[in-house]
């Protein structure tokens, strides 16, 4: 597991956060090749020196022969470059939904149907490759958890310090997008230091779509740090947004513990013959664990309390199962600590009683090098038992022993 955790108090764009993830040490190939898969430009890379601090900057430089560069360009457009370009799966499906995002922005402010939505500054190359460039860039990086904090947004009610002129003309800051785009992800904000536009549409698309938590730095052990500045300048303020990477710790910096979430939800009303299909949509989604809870709700109804069990970046597809399978209309989601012994798994050959043999599957668990516990795949078990005519209680002992003695 990796954690992101991205410094965005000072504000966020595009161009800043990719600049953070390459200083970070992602794969400037990657990058600049998934880019370009999508629009005819480059990205170029470079450090410079800010009020004494070195950070990194990123332009996406458009083809010099390119007659598209123009800032107009359609959400369809958009959605079809990117679902043509041979891109990862997981780069393509982040993009599309931070243009997605920033459609339905867009599309609300000025009271249009999504799919004729038309960018103006975010549909630019610029745009296009900070989106594409920072999906790439977190995949290269094998990011699986992102926390963020409060984004500052600037703002002003003097126009004369408002955003600028842009495509429907000059808007106060924080721009309208922005704060569509935070409100729908329930992303908190500040005012950050300076007045006018410290955040742009595409930065706060960005962050609203890759966080999965918001606030302070975790709990975690730092492998990779980042600074990457935009193109605006305050003298005597360090602007420029931070990343950090690491693995994450338990509490105390205890390397024994995990950091796990349990969801849970009460539910009254679901056919109780669905419930062996949520659970197993739960462990195919990535659930640690998941289990039923019988309860007795208002007014006397019989009901269960679904309890889930998963690593912090798998939360978003449980949540999403949840809804989806589920008549849940809520979910509550809890932090916890988990220790998890070290484990194995070992193959046995087990036999019967008339030279028949099978192999059985057996888990083992480890406590200061000794086996203390070890679990045959019950679905082995029976298989050998069926093959060889043993019991399966026959089977599942003399697995277990075997295994206890395994040291291959």
């Amino acid at each position: 597991m990796t954690t992101l955790w991205v410094d965005a108090g000072r504000g966020a764009a595009g161009d800043m956060l990719l600049a953070a993830l390459w200083d970070a040490g992602a794969d400037e190939t990657a990058v600049r090749a998934a880019v370009r898969a999508v629009v005819p430009a480059d990205v170029v890379f470079r450090h410079e020196v800010r009020d004494g601090f070195r950070v990194a900057r990123a332009e996406v430089v458009p083809d010099a022969d390119d007659a598209r560069s123009g800032p107009d360009r359609r959400w369809a457009d958009i959605k079809r470059a990117l679902a043509t370009a041979p891109l990862h799966g997981r780069v393509r499906d982040t993009a599309t939904a931070v243009f997605a995002a920033l459609a339905a922005a867009e599309a609300e402010i000025h009271g249009s149907d999504v799919d004729r939505v038309h960018f103006h500054e975010v549909g630019a190359h610029d745009s296009v490759g900070d989106v594409v460039g920072v999906c790439a860039a977190l995949h290269a990086l094998g990011v699986s958890r992102v926390v963020c904090t409060p984004v500052g947004v600037g703002g002003s009610s003097d126009a004369e310090d408002a955003a600028g002129t842009l495509g429907h003309g000059r808007v106060p800051a924080p721009v309208p997008a922005v704060l569509h785009l935070a409100t729908a992800a329930g992303a908190p904000v500040l005012a950050g230091p300076g007045a006018g536009e410290t955040c742009t549409p595409t930065g706060m698309a960005l962050l609203a779509t890759l966080a999965d938590s918001w606030g302070p730095l975790p709990p975690l052990r730092p492998a990779a740090l980042g600074a990457g500045a935009g193109t605006r300048e305050t003298p005597g303020r360090f602007g420029a947004l931070r990343v950090v990477l690491g693995a994450p710790v338990g509490p105390l910096g205890d390397t024994g513990v995990d950091v796990a979430l349990v969801t849970s939800t009460n539910v009254d009303d679901l056919d109780p013959r669905l419930w062996p299909r949520v659970l197993a949509c739960l462990l195919e989604a990535g659930a640690s664990d998941a289990w039923l809870t019988p309860i007795l709700m208002k007014k006397g109804r019989p009901a269960h309390t679904l309890h889930v069990l998963s690593d912090p970046e798998r939360a978003s597809a449980v949540r999403d199962v949840v809804a989806r399978e589920t008549s849940a209309i809520g979910m509550r989601v809890q932090a916890v600590a988990k220790h998890a012994l070290p484990r194995d798994e070992v193959e046995v050959t087990v036999d019967a009683a008339d030279g028949t043999s099978d192999r059985v599957r057996v888990k083992r668990a480890w406590l200061d090098g000794r086996v203390v516990n070890v679990q045959p795949e019950w679905e082995d078990v029976a298989v050998a038992a069926a093959r060889t005519g043993a019991p399966a209680k026959v089977v599942l002992a003399r697995a277990a022993a075997l295994a206890q003695e395994h040291t291959g």
